[in-house]
């Protein structure tokens, strides 16, 4: 075999080695230049980071709407009041549209000497009659952010009678007061309605709550709901849950928003000490059998 031909064969076989090498160095130097992640630390320990999240392409235009805007919201104020002000003016705001778009009748009352909203659908099938849903607000244990705004659509659509409660909130009515209001209200439904034709659901707060109310239900002797709807809440308090970690960052204070393309969403943020993941007020024996963490009043807090 002639030198070139060796050259020509030797040059053949080198040749897809030093293509892969090339494509991937490129590529190793396309993703560091176009990575916007960063994350830079303080003196003190303290850590900013910039993660860019891929908005998913599983849910509706008007949900990928919403979570653009979760880059351009203000952090929330830190003065109790103000929060709940805040919180009033925007579920007024979307109760009033919820009734437009789901019309149902609403009658203000107590139910075991705690506020109550009776939402009624139009017409109610005989089927639905002798069912009842209750409603737990959402609003980290200290607001109402969505009492009609969750029970409105469900009474509407389901064409079932649904309950929301107005349980006392902390920090003036620490843990056990929701749960206690809860059961009160589930106590006087029971006169009523078959355990086997309630149904108890929560959002945020009120999905936490559900869980707690259930459990407590249990411990105490009384006849379970028929189902339980526990809806963007934390059921184990031993670790952080995927939306807690994305959506915690979000109440960055030390970092400033970024524009990122449009399909994706900018989430700056502090890193989330383990110390933040506790259970939400003041522990307790149902808090220690649903989530076997708590073990003092050391963990109180508010949300």
């Amino acid at each position: 075999m002639s030198g070139n031909q060796i050259m020509r064969r030797t040059f053949f076989l080198l040749l897809p080695i030093v293509v892969c090498v090339a494509a991937s160095h490129a590529h190793s130097q396309s993703s560091a230049s176009s990575n916007p992640d960063s994350a830079t630390f303080n003196s003190d320990g303290s850590a900013h980071v910039t993660r860019v999240v891929p908005m998913p392409n599983t849910v509706s235009p008007e949900a990928q709407k919403w979570l653009k805007e979760i880059e351009h919201e203000s952090p929330q104020p830190k003065d109790l009041a103000e929060q709940r002000a805040g919180t009033d003016a925007w579920r007024k705001r979307d109760s009033d549209e919820a009734r437009k778009r789901f019309p149902v009748k609403i009658t203000e009352t107590t139910t075991a000497g705690v506020r109550t909203d009776i939402i009624d659908p139009l017409e109610t099938p005989d089927a639905n009659k002798s069912k009842v849903l209750i409603n737990l607000h959402g609003g980290g244990f200290i607001t109402d952010s969505g009492s009609l705004i969750e029970g409105i659509p469900i009474a509407n659509l389901a064409k079932i009678k649904v309950v929301s409660v107005y349980y006392r909130l902390a920090p003036e009515s620490p843990f056990p007061a929701a749960v206690d209001d809860v059961i009160g209200v589930y106590k006087e439904l029971l006169k009523t309605y078959k355990p086997n034709n309630i149904g108890i659901f929560g959002t945020s707060a009120g999905a936490i709550l559900t869980g707690e109310v259930a459990v407590k239900l249990k411990q105490s002797g009384l006849p379970l709901p028929a189902a339980l709807g526990i809806f963007s809440g934390l059921a184990d308090f031993s670790r952080t849950a995927d939306s807690q970690q994305l959506f915690a960052l979000n109440d960055s204070r030390a970092i400033s928003r970024r524009k990122a393309p449009t399909n994706v969403m900018t989430v700056p943020t502090w890193a989330i000490p383990m110390r933040a993941i506790r259970c939400f007020r003041p522990c307790s024996p149902t808090c220690v059998a649903f989530h076997q963490l708590c073990s003092s009043p050391a963990h109180a807090t508010s949300c």
